[in-house]
């Protein structure tokens, strides 16, 4: 692990500086580093996956727990840094590159790697990094609902985010990432972090969380896709009514014609907004959406 002094002198070597745009925001507190390890309770029988992962200093703690890690790096420079730093680790592989293919899939590469890597290891799946600001909701979105399917999350994360991942429905930061979220699994906020632990320092807090996808939810899901789906049609219209949403439904949800029968049938009200339903009622809807097309 590296220290803020450190941290500098990598990126003078590698003539890198932090890129604002890209939410470069190194965590150089190795209590915190360390916390976030222990946490995770990482073994030589779990595979690891990295997004962001900066001059190295997170990815090097996870080379010694884990059995494999696999790191992606966007920033040309520190890519190429961190990649000279770990060629000779067995068990690293550093992918150059931006972990998203699109805003809703992740970076074919990481993808497989990281089921080669559960394949050979037969243990859990985790994503454990710093994840940049700027796409930390898109990525934890879909490192746990496409295929390889995260077993476990280990993030740092703006506050804010950290804070929609476990908000109710109702309230006025609830949204889509807090139903996907908590429709799969349970979401713990284990520390909150000053913006001083951080080169530079962000100018809002950050928070380390913990997701654990969980059998018991993910298994009562038909279709994880079409919930996202839902989600997003029901939720992307913030001042609109259900039944007002259901006018603008395309894709397979352009398909659903008799949208209230759909909600009657999950005892929903069509004139409420979408952030009153709770992640389990999506479900529920998603499902009766899923055998109305299948049925089709």
């Amino acid at each position: 692990m590296q220290s803020k002094q450190q941290i500098q002198s990598i990126l003078a070597q590698c003539g890198a500086k932090p890129d604002k745009k890209l939410g470069q925001n190194f965590l150089f507190d190795t209590n915190l580093i360390n916390f976030l390890i222990s946490q995770a309770e990482i073994k030589k029988t779990d595979a690891v996956m990295e997004i962001g992962a900066g001059t190295g200093s997170l990815t090097e703690a996870l080379a010694e727990a884990a059995g494999r890690v696999v790191a992606v790096e966007y920033d040309k420079l520190l890519g190429q840094c961190v990649s000279r730093r770990f060629k000779d680790f067995q068990n690293v592989k550093i992918i150059c590159a931006d972990a998203l293919e699109t805003k809703n899939r992740l970076n074919p590469d990481l993808i497989s790697e990281a089921e080669k890597m559960r394949e050979a290891l037969g243990g859990r799946l985790i994503l454990a990094a710093n994840l940049p600001y700027n796409i930390a909701s898109s990525v934890m979105i879909n490192v746990i609902t496409d295929s390889p399917f995260a077993d476990q999350m280990y993030v740092t994360i703006q506050k804010e985010v950290g804070q929609r991942m476990t908000a109710q429905s109702g309230s006025k930061i609830y949204g889509p990432l807090s139903i996907i979220i908590q429709a799969l699994g349970e979401a713990e906020i284990l520390k909150t972090l000053p913006p001083q632990v951080f080169w530079p320092p962000p100018k809002v807090e950050s928070v380390m969380v913990k997701f654990e996808k969980k059998l018991s939810k993910t298994a009562r899901i038909k279709d994880i896709s079409l919930l996202k789906e839902a989600v997003s049609l029901l939720m992307g219209h913030r001042r609109k009514t259900l039944r007002a949403c259901c006018r603008l439904a395309d894709g397979r949800l352009s398909q659903i014609k008799d949208w209230e029968n759909v909600f009657q049938q999950a005892g929903i009200n069509s004139g409420i907004r979408g952030e009153m339903l709770n992640p389990s009622e999506y479900v529920e809807l998603s499902n009766i959406l899923f055998d109305l097309l299948q049925n089709r």
